[in-house]
């Protein structure tokens, strides 16, 4: 496994196991899977619903708890200083642990100001061993960086070939800010696995098109997280440092960046008032 060194010298694995959208009753025997064949990062959240079964697989697994990188995300809900405090508390509780590895704001939205000042204390404390965001533009990031004492370590946001986020890698690189990618295969929109040149590549080196994907990110310097409850998948996905796609490949890639994402758009109100009005 290669490690993303973040700015307070914590290692982020390259790979996380997203949890996202795996039904409660699954999940305990699909992270236990995935422990078992190699991740050591379980990318989680609150609004995912599944933290409690999470925890009965870390604690099932037999792993050392020091080897397992735990993440999970603030949501919006639960943001300014006293809420964030007391939800960070519970999934403690729910993960059956007394740290996490790391620890996000979910959403731009909300008193994340209020949110992100809880997490610098939690931090200090020793209870999150880094802290950051998630799906922060570049101007909410920067005004974030210059209002607060402690540069996030993370800022997790959507990238995939069709959204490749090379502006705000940019910003992210000048601000110190580790670059995680979610959502990669774009949950197969627009055709992807398909897509010739994914295809093309795919060929060339003998590996999946989400091998290939994985690799790109890789190379960008970018952790991600993944996820899937197929063992034979959860096996393929991790199965990516053997190779290394060369630069006339990286460039074929970047030809299918459209610049937009094919899910959320941050700036639309109704994106906002959705995720205001999830309450967990």
């Amino acid at each position: 496994m290669k490690f993303k060194k973040l700015n307070n010298n914590e290692k982020l694995p390259f790979v996380s196991f997203g949890v996202y959208e795996i039904e409660p009753e699954s999940t305990k025997d699909a992270v236990i899977n995935a422990l078992e064949r190699g991740y050591s990062v379980i990318d989680g959240a609150q609004v995912y619903y599944n933290e409690k079964q999470v925890g009965d697989a870390v604690k099932e697994s037999g792993i050392p708890r020091e080897e397992i990188f735990l993440t999970s995300k603030n949501w919006v809900s639960n943001s300014g200083y006293d809420k964030t405090i007391k939800a960070v508390n519970k999934t403690l509780e729910d993960l059956q642990t007394d740290y996490l590895d790391l620890m996000l704001i979910h959403q731009p939205f909300g008193d994340y100001y209020g949110s992100y000042r809880a997490l610098q204390d939690l931090q200090k404390e020793g209870i999150l061993l880094s802290i950051g965001v998630s799906n922060f533009d570049s101007a909410r990031l920067v005004d974030l960086v210059m209002n607060f004492d402690i540069v996030p370590q993370v800022n997790q946001v959507e990238t995939s070939p069709y959204f490749q986020q090379y502006g705000a890698n940019e910003f992210m690189n000048k601000l110190g800010v580790a670059h995680q990618s979610w959502g990669p295969l774009s949950e197969g929109c627009g055709n992807l696995f398909k897509n010739p040149i994914l295809l093309e590549i795919a060929e060339k080196y003998e590996k999946s098109t989400p091998q290939i994907i994985f690799r790109w990110l890789v190379d960008r310097d970018i952790p991600f997280s993944c996820r899937s409850v197929k063992t034979k998948r959860m096996e393929e996905n991790i199965d990516i440092f053997d190779f290394k796609l060369n630069k006339k490949d990286m460039e074929k890639i970047k030809e299918l960046d459209l610049g937009k994402s094919p899910f959320n758009d941050y700036n639309d109100p109704e994106t906002a008032e959705e995720f205001n009005s999830e309450i967990i």
